[in-house]
């Protein structure tokens, strides 16, 4: 799993959305990491934080857990997470378990 952040450290508000870009498997060996980054990065993120799917390759149940939990704490910061380019078996994922009426998806 990889994370690229493209947010500039230190800016607390640009005006612009936080993008996020995950790659590769999110699954047991990799869901600590990805919390650590994900939550370090809510610091300086805007009102809007987005997470590109579109490499991830493998996505588990403890790597939905991280989601919802990012998710949860990034609302009580006042900011909006969203999904951007799930592919078809991890768009399905999240339409089985219900978190597509959650996580609202952008373009």
């Amino acid at each position: 799993m990889t994370v690229i952040d493209t947010a500039p450290l230190g800016v607390a508000n640009t005006g612009k959305p936080t993008i996020v870009h995950l790659s590769g498997e999110i699954d047991l060996f990799t869901t600590a990491a990805l919390r650590r980054q994900l939550m370090g990065t809510l610091r300086y993120s805007t009102s809007l934080l987005i997470l590109d799917l579109s490499q991830v390759s493998f996505c588990d149940t403890g790597g939905l857990a991280v989601l919802v939990g990012i998710q949860h704490r990034a609302r009580s910061m006042g900011i909006t997470v969203a999904l951007r380019g799930p592919d078809a078996s991890m768009s399905r994922l999240l339409r089985v378990t219900g978190l597509d009426r959650g996580l609202p998806m952008v373009v």
